[in-house]
């Protein structure tokens, strides 16, 4: 996927709505979802980005007045060094955690009140080794309403690469 397409799935006019705001971006990879979300926020934000192996940010451009910070830990089972988020950002990571409903319960700790959360998944309740606790929307649906997260928009939906199920991208709110 290029920068411009993962801008596209997730572009949602109201992330930082009049200034300076602060995201962590849990299981970035190479940084493609990290640089989509930095160009859509204000100068003076802060962005963690956050992964388990070696952070090394290869998507460019960053913009020059939002500081992103690489931070190697396990965000399932690592405690996390920040508070009072703005957003999370999980683009093609909340497949990974296994109880889904006690991390976002977790997580949700690290936020801000009206923080909101950008989920990118794969449309599928299918199982495989790269996608092992698969969450369709409708079970995003669910476990977010069940843990009282109510406000929940779709912002895009492409084919994957892979050909297996569609990915969407959804921000969820209280």
């Amino acid at each position: 996927m290029e920068l411009k397409e993962a801008i596209a799935l997730i572009k949602d006019g109201t992330i930082a709505p009049n200034g300076p705001v602060t995201w962590a971006d849990l299981g970035c990879g190479s940084g493609l979802f990290t640089a989509a979300l930095a160009s859509m926020l204000a100068d003076g934000s802060q962005l963690y980005a956050v992964d388990k192996q070696r952070v090394i940010l290869n998507e460019a451009p960053f913009p020059e007045g939002v500081a992103v910070q690489p931070l190697q830990l396990d965000f399932v089972t690592n405690e996390l060094p920040f508070q009072d988020l703005d957003g999370i950002l999980m683009a093609n990571s909340l497949h990974y955690v296994a109880d889904q409903g006690g991390f976002i319960r977790q997580i949700s700790r690290h936020m801000k009140e009206n923080g909101r959360f950008i989920i990118v998944e794969y449309d599928t309740d299918a199982a495989n080794r790269w996608v092992p606790y698969p969450l369709s929307y409708h079970k995003l649906l669910r476990l977010f309403h069940k843990e009282g997260f109510m406000d929940i928009q779709r912002l895009g939906e492409r084919a994957s690469v892979y050909g297996r199920a569609n990915m969407y991208a959804v921000v969820v709110g209280r």
